[in-house]
């Protein structure tokens, strides 16, 4: 398998060095040079296949012997432990639950891949690896329960302060171990700035070996797209398929563009955001503005400068009516969000959390221009994660997993730092060097 730099098509990577180094030296983001087309006899027998199968046959095709076979399977096999059902609205609205993991987030299973991917080609390395992960919320927790105690390997978690929630936190800070805290007083998007300019830092990383497991790193995204399978293996329609994505840095949405390139029949994609609405203004206007981020109640998705947006105007050699052809945006604020959790519950009598609200009124308005239309939203985190503003709104308790509710009473461990980067490259020499 070989890679490019968003920024240079004319260079190539391994995936090893795609993987370990995380971004390019250009500050592009990683691309397979070729996205295959999976064989019509795999389409054919998809409900037959498990969801550890068909994702197997989906990293085989797309690594192209990059690992051995015995060994991928191995990767699979400790990364898709957990299930992605489909749950019925009605006939036109579904659900795809990705929070069946260890920390209730659809970023589990990005992780948990990345962990074993990782592991896998840190073996022999005498220098320890250190994994540096800008969160908005869900992707810290994921990225903590997936690499906790992986042998040489450090990951340093950086999120803002006072924006995430009480659990989400608890998620980031508790571990120990191998797994470090940064409390950052700024935003997200100053968050992803300092792991963006560490990467690009080239005396930090002489001294230091550093990688990324953000949803810029394409290990992140490879096994993201598997989910999408296995939704589609689960539905039975004769309509257009449409996956609606609440998103925040879009690397979501990009793995359902990476599907769609490998074959699967999906017709629209659906990006779903909240007051932070860059893409589908981009999609509406074709005018691309980041901006400093918004806290909302749905803070996973508090992006104001989303990284995989490069990605996907990559997919699309940059032209936006190809874009806006397949991909219809939406963007709802937090008023309307509460409403969209309440009607879900009053409707359906189903629990939905703030993100996927957000999904299912974009889905409410895409299906007003395209009635004939399956719509599968993308339910991405328990929402026990978000339980106060969900009660609230269906005026009830929300069940609490026991492997989330046992955090609460942990002791938060965080160091706090500025958004200053000399601090930051200090303090990571200090530590790691």
């Amino acid at each position: 398998m070989k890679l490019y730099s968003t920024n240079n098509s004319q260079e190539f990577y391994s995936l090893k060095e795609a993987v370990m180094k995380g971004l390019p030296d250009d500050n592009g983001l990683f691309m397979p040079k070729v996205i295959p087309t999976l064989p019509k006899k795999f389409f054919t027998d998809l409900k037959n296949y498990s969801f550890k199968d068909l994702s197997f046959e989906i990293c085989k095709h797309l690594f192209q012997n990059a690992i051995p076979e015995k060994d991928l399977s191995k990767i699979i096999n400790n990364s898709i432990t957990f299930p992605a059902p489909v749950v019925h609205l009605d006939e036109d609205k579904s659900i795809l639950e990705l929070f069946h993991g260890p920390s209730l987030a659809f970023k589990d299973f990005g992780a948990r891949f990345m962990s074993q991917l990782m592991s896998y080609f840190n073996q022999g390395e005498k220098k320890e690896l250190v994994i540096l992960v800008a969160t908005s919320g869900d992707t810290g927790g994921a990225v903590a329960a997936g690499f906790l105690k992986t042998k040489g390997i450090k990951v340093v978690i950086l999120y803002p302060s006072g924006k995430v929630s009480m659990l989400q936190e608890k998620q980031l800070t508790t571990l120990g171990h191998n797994i470090e805290a940064l409390e950052v007083d700024g935003t997200f998007d100053d968050c992803q700035a300092l792991v963006k300019r560490a990467f690009l830092d080239e005396e930090l990383n002489k001294r230091i070996r550093l990688s990324s497991a953000n949803s810029i790193n394409i290990a992140r995204l490879i096994p993201q797209s598997f989910y999408y399978f296995e939704a589609y293996k689960q539905l039975e329609t004769k309509k257009d398929v449409a996956f609606v994505i609440p998103s925040g840095n879009f690397g979501n949405l990009t793995a359902g563009l990476f599907a769609k390139r490998m074959g699967l029949p999906v017709k629209h994609f659906v990006a779903a955001t909240n007051a932070n609405n860059i893409v589908p203004e981009y999609l509406n206007k074709g005018t691309y503005i980041s901006r400093a981020s918004v806290p909302t109640i749905s803070n996973a998705m508090d992006v104001g400068a989303p990284s995989n947006f490069a990605r996907m105007l990559d997919l699309y050699s940059l032209q936006w009516n190809g874009m806006r052809e397949e991909i219809k945006g939406y963007s709802f604020n937090d008023d309307a969000t509460r409403k969209g959790i309440k009607e879900v519950f009053d409707k359906y009598n189903y629990v939905i959390d703030p993100h996927g609200a957000v999904g299912y009124l974009a889905l409410k308005e895409f299906q007003k221009q395209y009635s004939n239309t399956k719509g599968i939203i993308l339910e991405t985190a328990h929402p026990s994660k978000f339980n106060k503003e969900v009660e609230a709104q269906i005026k009830k308790k929300v069940n609490i997993p026991t492997r989330l509710s046992e955090l609460a009473s942990r002791k938060k461990v965080a160091t706090s730092i500025g958004t200053d980067f000399d601090s930051f490259k200090s303090l990571l020499q200090k530590k790691y060097s």
